[in-house]
């Protein structure tokens, strides 16, 4: 793979899948590849399917591999797992799929890489400020991006909305759940939009998840402060925004290892002149 190439792969409670992206443009270079997710979707099972999706593409080393993950993530390690296995919970997911895959890759929640994705190529394409996406399906994901960086395992599906759980009260579970008519659910998704733009002040809100494809029949009914517009990248801001990320991270790590060490050199130096 050239260097303007970097594997997505999205691990999701259904399949797992992956492509790699042309990190000038965000499209897929080759057909997406999937794999059932399986049942049960231990770690060593999950991380063996991921390496399967990997090694289809024959990354080389130097290729950045990000990996999404249903659940938080922190410094590799998982701390919630939503739609897979508990026993995840406290494993080191980059270090199980290193051992499975041979490849080291870069892992974040799958929210966070759907909106980094967008940030990137999709519709918040390159905007400055505060950047919130939300993902309204069986429950409800968000991202935050501040002038271009990530912040990563924000839970704002999770803000109480008059005494609920916003996932409960303004999903789009709820309002099949719940027998919403669309107006009643445009109501709950007000109060809930209304209640982000007061905690966080966005200067866009991105709605992504299955429902975007229809966003014409909500959003325009929204009055909020900002902007409010759908995804654009749909199935692929997972791959794609991992695949970015990944190719981010390994770019600033490259960047610290050369800047420590010019540091060094200059250390030995100064010792050598004494």
């Amino acid at each position: 793979m050239s260097k303007h190439i970097a594997l997505g792969i999205d691990v999701g409670g259904s399949g797992i899948k992956g492509a790699p992206v042309n990190l000038k443009t965000g499209e897929l270079t080759e057909d997406r590849f999937r794999i059932p997710t399986p049942d049960p979707s231990t770690p060593d099972a999950v991380a063996q399917t991921v390496a399967q999706v990997i090694n289809r593409f024959k990354p080389s080393k130097k290729t950045p591999v990000g990996v999404t993950f249903p659940g938080v993530i922190q410094d590799g390690v998982v701390r919630t797992a939503a739609n897979v296995d508990d026993q995840w919970i406290g494993a080191d997911i980059r270090q199980i799929i290193r051992d499975h895959s041979g490849h080291d890759v870069v892992v974040l929640n799958d929210a966070d890489a759907a909106g980094y994705g967008e940030f990137k190529y999709g519709a918040a394409h390159q905007q400055d400020g505060v950047v919130l996406l939300t993902t309204l399906g069986t429950g409800i994901g968000t991202a935050l991006i501040v002038d271009g960086t990530l912040v990563r395992n924000t839970e704002f599906g999770h803000v109480q909305i008059d005494g609920h759980d916003a996932e409960e009260f303004a999903a789009e579970s709820a309002r099949e759940r719940h027998n919403l008519s669309m107006d009643q659910w445009i109501e709950r998704l007000q109060a809930y939009y209304t209640e982000m733009e007061k905690l966080l002040w966005p200067d866009l809100i991105i709605v992504g998840g299955g429902i975007s494809k229809h966003s014409e029949e909500f959003l325009p009914k929204l009055r909020l402060r900002a902007p409010i517009v759908p995804a654009e990248l749909l199935n692929q801001a997972g791959i794609v925004g991992a695949a970015a990320h990944a190719d981010n991270v390994n770019r600033r790590a490259a960047e610290v290892a050369k800047s420590a060490g010019k540091e060094a050199h200059k250390k030995a130096d100064k010792h050598s002149e004494h």
